[in-house]
């Protein structure tokens, strides 16, 4: 399988996926036109990885701002590492925010509750 990239753009967040290495990267803000458009290719990918790789998958979110449908985007991504933990397979997810800004915060904490793998929430000084 390959490495999947898109490129950040005012309203989409980066998303990199490496297959070899076992990493989903999300990183800005996220309030698309099209969710689906945008989130399908990383749901594909995921969704392979996790049948084929036998390998752990590990998840980098810098998210600042999410839509309702980019909510829903990626709790479809957290519901398969949640079934794939369930089912034995090793996943985790990190999501780092700058602390100035507790809603992202808060919105962290409302998707690890959802969540029974390894899932770390971290705040960190403001990056500007």
């Amino acid at each position: 399988m390959t490495d999947l990239n898109i490129p950040q753009s005012n309203s989409s967040p980066a998303i990199r996926a490496s297959w070899a290495d076992g990493v989903v990267t999300m990183k800005g803000d996220s309030y698309p036109e099209n969710s689906f458009e945008l989130f399908q290719p990383l749901i594909d990918w995921v969704d392979s990885y996790l049948k084929t790789a036998g390998r752990a998958l590990h998840s980098e979110l810098e998210l600042l701002y999410l839509n309702t449908s980019s909510i829903r985007a990626l709790m479809d991504v957290l519901d398969m590492l949640e079934g794939a933990h369930v089912g034995g397979g090793r996943v985790s997810a990190r999501w780092s925010y700058d602390s100035a800004n507790e809603r992202v915060g808060d919105l962290a904490e409302e998707f690890k509750e959802d969540c029974t793998f390894p899932f770390e929430i971290v705040a960190t000084g403001d990056r500007r």
